[in-house]
């Protein structure tokens, strides 16, 4: 079928899919289940952080006003009338002169208002002496300073980390409220197409996109459906595609977007009743990738060309399933990074090149992952980052700072702290 193809901007193409992303309902799960999700409520302080005053360090906890006038040569005593850790309270408040020896976040005895550290001491029990006066609060971690009860600490939509489930963990939130994760669908199309464990033939290829689609939602903690692989065959691909609607909250298709003859996505979609959102987009690699909505869900049509099918989710699936799970903040990490070599080919549409992106002590480098076609396969692997050159743009040299999107940076340097 003769296909209009009209190209949208990246942005303009990001704008329409995340105006069809319909967010995912809410469901209660164990804080132990919940790293990785989005809280689909805010985090509300249920009482003082610290909830009473305590102790910042090892030490002695006395009346500042009884160290008044300490000095080198006018060393003041104490006499120590108790020993307190962490989880226990003093017996008694203290009294002029005295005090209780206690640990790293004890609870301050009644009256008590200042540590004095062990460093800060000479001590010969059950007796020390301080050299200086110690001022109300010194080395004392006050209630509510951390948190105040009733406070709003996290907002709703926020993804939960190791540090927010620490937080959870704090205010005894044992069951969270977060959205519910969608289950998308993976078709990926193409006669030429053959299982991972099948043997080479002339003329076929390995299905690497469906694999690689799969991976990169589990990288956002999403689960997928395999549908497998169709040869171009229009009548398979529309009822599979069906099936597979009936089955997820969204799909994913790769290959059969351009405008071959065995390209069917295209007419699948008009069978659908779809509203086709763009079907090209300025941007290389993955012009033609496509997304559509059939009855409020969301297709995508990524190319069958690696390269291209990993930029299309990175920059336009991704966003959407996290959207969908309730995310304030949908989009890639973006960094600034100098080139480290020349990368001099200009070209009319945006760009997208797989890199490798460190951060170093004279500040963020990024280098051209290697052979970086649309069909390139080994620089995807090799790659933790994506240069952005803007359209219309001319060769980059060496040096030139750049755009960068960050794609889960997990290994990086020790050169900062070795």
């Amino acid at each position: 079928m003769n296909v209009m193809r009209k190209p949208v901007s990246v942005s303009d193409a990001i704008v329409k899919v995340l105006a069809h992303a319909r967010l995912s309902q809410h469901e209660t799960v164990p804080l132990g289940a919940a790293y990785g999700r989005i809280l689909a409520e805010p985090i509300i302080a249920k009482q003082d952080v610290p909830h009473f005053n305590r102790s910042a360090y090892d030490g002695f906890a006395i009346r500042s006003v009884d160290s008044i006038g300490a000095s080198g040569i006018n060393r003041i005593s104490f006499r120590i009338i108790d020993r307190i850790g962490a989880g226990h309270v003093a017996k008694a408040p203290l009294a002029e002169g005295e005090a209780v020896r206690l640990m790293t976040g004890a609870a301050m005895p009644e009256h008590g208002d200042a540590v004095v550290m062990l460093e800060q001491a000479e001590v010969s029990e059950p007796v020390f002496t301080i050299r200086k006066p110690f001022q109300p609060y010194e080395n004392v971690s006050l209630q509510g300073e951390d948190a105040r009860v009733g406070e709003e600490l996290i907002p709703s939509g926020a993804f939960i980390h190791p540090g927010t489930i620490a937080l959870l963990a704090t205010f005894g939130y044992d069951r969270v409220r977060v959205a519910r994760k969608p289950i998308v669908g993976i078709l990926a199309t193409g006669t030429e197409l053959l299982e991972v464990e099948d043997e080479l033939v002339p003329g076929k290829i390995r299905n690497s996109n469906g694999p690689m689609i799969a991976a990169q939602l589990a990288r956002l903690g999403i689960e997928s459906r395999s549908y497998g692989m169709l040869a171009d065959d229009l009548d398979a691909c529309y009822e599979t595609v069906v099936q597979a609607l009936s089955e997820t909250d969204c799909l994913i298709t790769t290959g059969g977007v351009s405008v071959g003859d065995f390209d069917y996505l295209p007419a699948i979609y008009e069978r659908l009743g779809a509203e086709v959102l763009f079907n090209k987009v300025s941007m290389r690699p993955g012009s033609v990738t496509t997304a559509a909505v059939a009855q409020g869900q969301l297709l995508f049509g990524l190319s069958g060309n690696p390269s291209a099918c990993f930029t299309g989710f990175e920059l336009f699936v991704r966003p959407a399933m996290m959207k969908m799970m309730g995310s304030q903040k949908p989009y890639l990490p973006y960094a600034k990074a100098a080139l480290t070599e020349n990368f001099l080919k200009a070209n009319p549409f945006t760009r997208f090149i797989r890199a490798v992106y460190q951060a170093t002590p004279n500040g963020a480098l990024v280098t051209p992952a290697g052979f970086n076609k649309s069909n390139a396969v080994s620089s995807i692997a090799r790659g933790n980052a994506l240069i952005v050159l803007p359209g219309g743009s001319a060769g980059y040299e060496a040096g030139r700072e750049v755009d960068v999107l960050l794609l889960g940076v997990e290994e990086g340097s020790a050169e900062w702290v070795l």
